[in-house]
Parts: structure tokens; sequence; C-alpha cells
């Protein structure tokens, strides 16, 4: 059940409805409980033993944490919590990447093995799920929060259907007391929310899934195929518009799931403010995907140690972070090798700011350089905010590509053909197309509207709007979703992670 399905309307108004039908905490958390495990059974009812395994195995490893008074006993605790989550975690999604790369390590030492691969079905979300429940454990273990003894609020947590699936990933500080206390229907919040939803619904299904027509073309529909005859320039394009595809599919499931949760009285995490307008890859990643990148540094890069002590130690941990930022993504060398990619690029920056070198400090606390008529940026601000933008779209030649042939292949055509006026003919003729001309315009108008709103949470705070200009926003964007999606659907991307 996925969220741009008339199926999940009907079931989200049902709980709506019956959510708010009963007036006792309790039994609006067992509803939701149900409802969140009958919505993820919806894939496949497998999935719901090993989400439940995760879950309890936190729970109760969370109460010894609390009863634990030696430091050794509470280390054996954590570790039961570690190892029982990244061991299921690994099992399920790197299995055979592992099995793999030991193959082609003994046989490159001169040693036979047979190779051994599982036909294991990955379990949709497996990655949140097991990242939320893990720091809920890591949390107890540091004294930051206390254990829960309400199983029910417990597994309604873990569980929560408008997130559970791609995120936010939640800390239980913030979204486990939401459960353990009463709620009443805010109309404000909830009439936000669904304006929130819209443009998540509107962002997937009209903007991510068009670019998705032009990406597919150039780099092959699930991952299978190649560049074909696509030249440099084209595969660039290309590589642009999977930049906005993502980052609009990934962004527009966060606002779904933030809108969701706001008419049953929750509040979730903002996850994504704008990452396009950041003026560095370092800042673009401070506002992407907020819930992943924070828990990898609450709970990887300061532990690792941080930037503290030598220029050396923090090159370390950086790319420590970010190759097992990679892997996170996907057990495959592509992932890799695109979390390395990152880490190179953000070593400097994050090293010139350490030492004073380019003003990295000065512009983290600038404003966005917004000048002249209509507020656009200054030219400066503008060609940072540019270069950040190829820098993070060029990546998607290791992101998008379904192997690191594909990949080097790619990158081979983009840089070779820089300079060649021909190459720049395969370009013109994809921009002539429907598709690609189609794609060039919906990333403009993404751009044009969270840069006119980008004050604000979601561009559609519009409430000092006059209501006749209101409405017609409105029922121009739900219209656009009827009529204007391509007659595919595409699944939401991080469904795959």
């Amino acid at each position: 059940m996925t969220f741009t399905t008339l199926t999940f309307v009907i079931f989200l108004a049902i709980v709506f409805v019956a959510y708010w039908s009963v007036r006792v905490r309790t039994a609006q958390n067992v509803l939701l409980l149900v409802a969140s495990y009958f919505f993820y059974a919806w894939w496949d009812y497998r999935f719901c033993s090993l989400m439940l395994a995760s879950s309890l195995l936190d729970y109760y490893v969370g109460l010894g944490l609390d009863r634990a008074r030696g430091a050794r006993a509470r280390r054996v605790l954590l570790w039961v919590s570690l190892a029982g989550n990244l061991g299921m975690l690994g099992f399920f999604k790197y299995f055979n990447f592992f099995s793999d790369g030991l193959r082609r390590l003994c046989g490159s030492l001169g040693w036979a093995v047979d190779d051994v691969t599982l036909s294991v079905v990955l379990p949709v979300g497996i990655s949140f799920y097991t990242f939320q429940t893990l720091s809920y454990s890591i949390d107890i273990y540091r004294g930051k929060i206390r254990a829960s003894r309400q199983l029910i609020e417990y597994l309604a947590f873990v569980s929560f259907f408008p997130q559970l699936v791609a995120g936010p990933i939640e800390r239980a500080a913030d979204l486990l007391p939401q459960f353990e206390r009463s709620r009443r229907f805010d109309p404000v919040a909830a009439a936000d929310g669904c304006r929130q939803a819209l443009w998540g619904f509107f962002k997937k299904m009209v903007v991510a899934d068009r670019l998705a027509l032009v990406v597919n073309d150039v780099y092959g529909v699930g991952g299978v195929g190649g560049f074909g005859v696509h030249g440099g320039p084209a595969i660039a394009f290309a590589s642009l518009a999977f930049a906005f595809q993502i980052y609009c599919d990934f962004s527009a499931y966060s606002d779904i799931a933030i809108g969701t949760a706001r008419l049953f009285g929750f509040g979730l995490r903002r996850n994504f403010a704008y990452p396009f307008f950041g003026q560095s890859l370092g800042e673009l990643w401070r506002r992407w995907h907020i819930s992943m990148t924070t828990w990898f540094r609450d709970y990887v890069f300061l532990p690792l140690g941080g930037a503290r002590g030598g220029g050396s130690a923090a090159v370390r941990n950086i790319m420590i972070t970010y190759l097992l930022i990679g892997l996170w993504h996907g057990a495959s060398w592509t992932f890799v090798c695109w979390g390395g990619f990152m880490g190179l690029c953000f070593v400097p920056e994050a090293l010139g700011a350490r030492w004073g070198w380019g003003g990295g400090r000065r512009r983290q606390a600038a404003d966005d350089g917004a000048s002249g008529i209509c507020g656009l940026p200054s030219a400066p601000v503008a060609a940072r905010m540019l270069m950040t933008v190829g820098l993070f779209s060029f990546s998607a030649l290791f992101f998008r590509a379904p192997d690191i042939g594909a990949s080097m292949e790619g990158i081979s055509r983009v840089v070779g053909d820089a300079l060649s006026p021909g190459a720049y003919v395969g370009v013109v003729g994809l921009l002539g197309e429907d598709a690609g001309r189609n794609a060039a315009l919906v990333m403009l108008f993404v751009v044009a509207i969270e840069w006119a709103q980008r004050r604000h949470p979601h561009p559609l705070v519009i409430g000092s709007w006059p209501r006749w200009c209101r409405w017609m926003v409105y029922g121009s964007l739900l219209w656009a979703c009827l009529m204007m999606a391509p007659s595919e659907r595409e699944p939401f991307i991080y469904f795959n992670f």
C-alpha cells in the first residue's frame, strides 16, 4: 500500500474516522498499532514478524538497561541490541553483497569458493525502523531517556504507519512521549497537514514521476541497460533530472508522512529544508534527509571522535561516516563509491571550516544572499548553489548507474564530451522531446516555488493569501495530480533502501 494509491486514501479515511471516534488514549494507540501493522502487511505479512522481533528486542533491552547498575551489564545489553538489530539488517540486506565480495577476494588469492546466495526478499523499510529502535536503546544506555514501560505505546511508536516505510527516522525522545499523552483534534494543524501532504502528492506524482521518464530513458529502466547512444551532455542532463527526481520523490514521502501524522495529532521532525539552496555540499547535507544525517552524526561520527584531534583523524571519521551512509542506501559497490565520493568532496570543506579557510563558518551563518527585485540570489550565492547542485548531480553517476562499469562509462562520456560541440546535439534533441521539455519545466517550477516560499516549512504555507487565491492553488495542484501524472506510476525510490 503506497501513499499515491486510492487504496491508501480509503485506508486513511477509515483510520481517521475510527481514531477520533474513540476518546481514550490507549484505545487510540491500539487502533494505530493495528492499522500500522495492517499497512505494513499489505506488502507481505511476513515482514511484520521481523519488525515485531526488532521492536521487542529493544523494548526488553531498554527495560534491562534501566534496571542494570553495573557498567559491564549495561554494555552487554547494548551489544545485544546492536548485534540483534544490525544482524537482522545485515542478513536481509547485505548477505549476498558480502558473500559475493568474499568469493571474489578468495578467487583473487587463488582459493576456489562456491558462490552462496540466498533468495531473500528485502523487507520494506527495514533500514528505517531498525535505526529507530536502535537509537532508542543507545539513548537509554547514554542516559538521555528512560525506558518505556508501556508496550502498546512503544510498539505504536516503532510502527507508526505514516513514517514507517521511509521515515523520517524518529527519536524516542521526540515521538514516544506523544503516544504517552492524550491528544485532541486540532483543526488548524490538520488543515496545514493536508496542505503539506498535497504538496507532497504533487511533487511525487507530477514532478518526480515525470522526471523518471527522462532518467529511465538515459540510464535504463530499473537499473538494467546502459547509456546507449547518449552523449555526455545528455547524460549530464539526465543526472540533473535524477537529482531533482530523488529529491522530489523522497521529500514528497516525508511531506505526506508529516502531513498525515498531523491529522492524528502527531508532530514529526522536518526531514528536508530546501537542500538545493545550500551554498556548499555540507550545507546541502544539513538540509537533506535530516533525520538520517543527524542519526549518523550522533551515533557514528561523534562517537568516532568527530572533528576533534588532528586533521587525519577528522578525515578518517568523515570518510567512515560517508562510506557507511553510502552502504546504508544499498548493498552495491556503486553506493559505496557514491558515499566515498561524497566524503572526499566534503573533506576540504570540513577542514576549511575547522582551520578557518575560505570563510566556511561565515557562509553557514550568512543569509541566503537574496537581493534586488523579487528577492533573487546575488550572483556569488547563485554560483555557489549551482556548483553544489552540479556536484550532487554528478554523484548520480554512481548512485543511479546499475554497476561500477556503467558509472565509469558515464563519467567518461560526461568529461570527454564536455568540449565536443557535436555531443550537445543529443541534449538539444532530448529537450526537444515532450519528456525532456517537461522535465526542464517542472524542475524550474519547483525551484521557483520553493525559492519564493523558502522561509516556510513547506511551500503551501499561504494562510495570508485571499481565500479564493488559496483554493485556486489547492484545486490546481489536485487537478495536476489527477490529470498530469504519468500513466505508469513509479514506486517511491527509498522503498529500495
